[in-house]
């Protein structure tokens, strides 16, 4: 099974853009939405196949709506991301799986402020508990994938991130193109 994971832009409501929406709702209408991170909405797709067909489907939405695009497959990875780009290279054998963990964007994960602090939510949003972790308390936010850096890892870890004290970090692949640009 497969991730996708489209974190939205600052500053609007990525769930309401999406549904509100008819094409991008018909997209989603066959998939369980989760927030697993502060403005996200992630769905579980059959395949990594399935989750670069579904972001295809999601294009004009994604470049309007979406900072950042994710998508996880436990066979490529069981505890780091990738990007859409790879997934694509990977889905079509231009990339073997076991050679994309060397070019990474590594975000920040700090616990999200008060609803409605830009983010264009109120009080009343609901949230659905993350799958893949623990559940948000009663009133409690997800947390937020903040500032991201680029590494290169060159052996068995890859170097600290510092651009702000947080306890976790998400690691992404991505392409070379994607870490060069």
């Amino acid at each position: 099974m497969a991730r996708v994971c489209l974190v939205g832009k600052e500053g609007l409501n990525l769930r309401y853009e999406l549904l509100s929406r008819e094409t991008a709702r018909d997209a989603l209408v066959a998939y369980d939405l989760q927030e697993p991170f502060h403005n996200a909405v992630a769905v579980d797709t059959v395949s990594l196949g399935a989750a670069v067909a579904l972001l295809n489907d999601l294009e004009w939405y994604l470049v309007r709506f979406v900072d950042h695009p994710l998508v996880y497959d436990p066979s490529v990875s069981e505890e780091e991301w990738l990007s859409p780009n790879l997934a694509r290279a990977i889905r079509d054998d231009e990339i073997p799986p076991e050679e994309t963990g060397r070019f990474l964007k590594v975000f920040g994960i700090v616990p999200s402020g008060e609803p409605g602090e830009g983010d264009g939510r109120d009080d009343t949003s609901a949230d659905e508990p993350d799958q893949a972790g623990p559940a948000p308390d009663e009133g409690e936010q997800p947390p937020k994938l903040v500032d991201p850096m680029l590494v290169t890892r060159t052996g068995e870890t890859i170097p600290e991130y510092d651009l702000r004290d947080v306890e976790e970090t998400l690691l992404v692949r991505v392409t070379e193109s994607e870490f060069g640009a």
